[in-house]
Parts: C-alpha cells; sequence; structure tokens
C-alpha cells in the first residue's frame, strides 16, 4: 500500500532560509521569525533546511533543531518537510530523524560525491527510505539524475509520493511525467518543478503537467511570488509576462553571474527587507555592495510592476 503524502501540497511551496549569526553559528530565533513570516505570507507548506535552507552545512544537531523550531512555530498549520540526502548511509539516517522529528515528509537529495547508474540510483532511493514509512519526494538533479524507465521505478517504492525536477530538462522531464502516468500510477504521484527561480520555467513545466513549483522568491517577496502564482493559476499570461519582465528575468541575470547565488542573493533579498537571516555559510560567497544595490532597485522594481498590475 503506498504512503499517503498527508496533503496534496498544493499553494505556492515555500523553501525558508537558514538564518545564522554574523560568526555563522545557528540562529533558531531568527528562525521562527522568518518561519512564521512564510506562514503568514500564505505559504501552502515550508520545506525546511533544504536547498535553499543550506542543507549541505548543516549537522545533524542542526537540522534536528531547525525541524523542531519550524515545527512548534507552524503548530500543524501547514506541512512541515525537511531535508535528507549525501551519502547513502547519512540519507538513511536523515530520513529517520525526520521520522523521529515529526516531519510531515521529506526532501531527499541526491547522493554526494558519487554518481551510478540509473539502477544504483534507484538503489539509493530504496536504501534511504527503507525502514520508514514518512513520505518522501525524490530530488532530481545532478548528480542524481534519472532516466524515464528508472524514475518509473520509484513508483514501486513504498515511501516515494514525488519527484521534484531540479535538473532543467524540459524533454527528459516530458518523459518521465508520461512514463510515471502511463504506467498506471494515480494522481496520488506528485510532480514538482524545483528549479532555481522556478517561476521563469513555470510556464513550460506547467504545459507538461507539472503545475506545483517551489518558489525562493517567497523568503523576501511573498507577495510578487504569490501574485505571479495566481497569474499562473488564472492563465494570465499578460501578468506573469510583465512580472518576468519587470523582476523575475533580471533578478535571474543577476542571480547567475556568481555560482551560489541561487541561496546567497535570495539570503541578501531577506536581508534588504529586514529579516535577520544572517549570512550564507561556505563556500557560499556574499553579493558586493554593487550587486545588493541592483538587488535592492530590481526588487523595488518588482514591486512598482506588482503596484501596476493591482489585485488578481
Amino acid at each position: 500500500m503506498k504512503v499517503s503524502s498527508r496533503t496534496g501540497l498544493d499553494g505556492l511551496l515555500a523553501f525558508p532560509l537558514t538564518p545564522f549569526t554574523e560568526d555563522l553559528a545557528l540562529n533558531l530565533d531568527a528562525l521562527a521569525e522568518h518561519v512564521e513570516s512564510h506562514v503568514a505570507a500564505g505559504a501552502g507548506a515550508l520545506f525546511v533546511a533544504c536547498g535553499t535552507g543550506e542543507f549541505s552545512a548543516l549537522a545533524p544537531d542542526e537540522l534536528a533543531a531547525v525541524l523542531r523550531t519550524a515545527r512548534e512555530v507552524v503548530a500543524g498549520r501547514v506541512p512541515v518537510w525537511v531535508g535528507a540526502g549525501g551519502g547513502a548511509a547519512v540519507a538513511r539516517a536523515g530520513v529517520a530523524a525526520a521520522a523521529d522529528g515529526g516531519a510531515d515528509g521529506v526532501l531527499l537529495l541526491p547522493p554526494y560525491l558519487v554518481t551510478g547508474p540509473p539502477g544504483g540510483l534507484v538503489d539509493y532511493v530504496r536504501f534511504a527510505t527503507a525502514e520508514t514509512s514518512i513520505p518522501v519526494i525524490v530530488y532530481h538533479r545532478s548528480p542524481g539524475v534519472f532516466t524515464a524507465a528508472s524514475a518509473r521505478s520509484l513508483v514501486d517504492i513504498r515511501s516515494v509520493v514525488g519527484l521534484k525536477d531540479g535538473y532543467g530538462d524540459v524533454d527528459l522531464m516530458t518523459r518521465i511525467v508520461t512514463e510515471i502516468r502511463s504506467a498506471g500510477a494515480t494522481g496520488d504521484f506528485l510532480f514538482f518543478n524545483g528549479l532555481p527561480t522556478a517561476e521563469v520555467s513555470a510556464k513550460a513545466y506547467a504545459a507538461i503537467g507539472v503545475a506545483r513549483y517551489s518558489s525562493a522568491v517567497h523568503c523576501f517577496a511573498p507577495e510578487i511570488a504569490h501574485r505571479f502564482h495566481r497569474a499562473l493559476a488564472a492563465g494570465d499570461h499578460a501578468a506573469m509576462d510583465a512580472l518576468l519582465e519587470g523582476f523575475y528575468l533580471p533578478f535571474v541575470a543577476l542571480r547567475d553571474e556568481t555560482p551560489g547565488f541561487a541561496v546567497s542573493l535570495v539570503k541578501a533579498g531577506a536581508r534588504l527587507r529586514g529579516d535577520k537571516v544572517g549570512p550564507v555559510r561556505p563556500p557560499l560567497g556574499e553579493p558586493s555592495p554593487a550587486q545588493i544595490d541592483r538587488l535592492a532597485r530590481i526588487v523595488e522594481r518588482g514591486f512598482a510592476v506588482l503596484d501596476g498590475l493591482g489585485p488578481a
């Protein structure tokens, strides 16, 4: 019997940042405020300590503390999922810790450092989830890139309830979606667009049946993120194009200047709006003062576009 995801994970999915102090210690008080801001802004679910939350920079005890704090703040208002992954044994321990910590589900990140054949990648998922019944979404991204056939095998793993694509090959994702659905998987198997700044690719992914996506912009401009999400649901191309031209594409152009800015620039945006999220941990780097100035102008322009659109 397939494990239930306990939720449709509808609405705009938020991936909170993990705040640090200036000396890079975990800042749980700031995390509590940041998590509450996501819920207050209308997030449909929270995925803590994942890519945007600097999963790879956190120790196991810090992951547990982030999950515990998020659950205490959320208090059942929305689902709280958490990241796990890395080496096979570490991933298995992370999935178990998520279940023990009361998470609503796990985003399983790819293996660490090594790559293997498609069957080995499926075995990695089987190994990581073998001793749990907690719902798991598999993150499809380098170095964990599935073929359509190997992705089909995920449906047979009891705990796996979905696939999140962070690889960005729409042709491959079309074949994966078609393969899984043609194999008789019901609508309970969930597909997600998990590309950085997913709004830029949201129309293309919605066209192949992958309308759910995670929004890093929700960390610092939830008003813009929700307006775009409503426009996508309504098929309002004029509103989407205005936000893409005036905000998202300039933001992506700045993001692409430096490796790691998919997180660093989001943290800088949150700080611009008064959120006490602190710096990023290495190897991520901080934007320069000139880049932060440009980011501020991009955000300002985004809100000007938003004001011009009016309510959805």
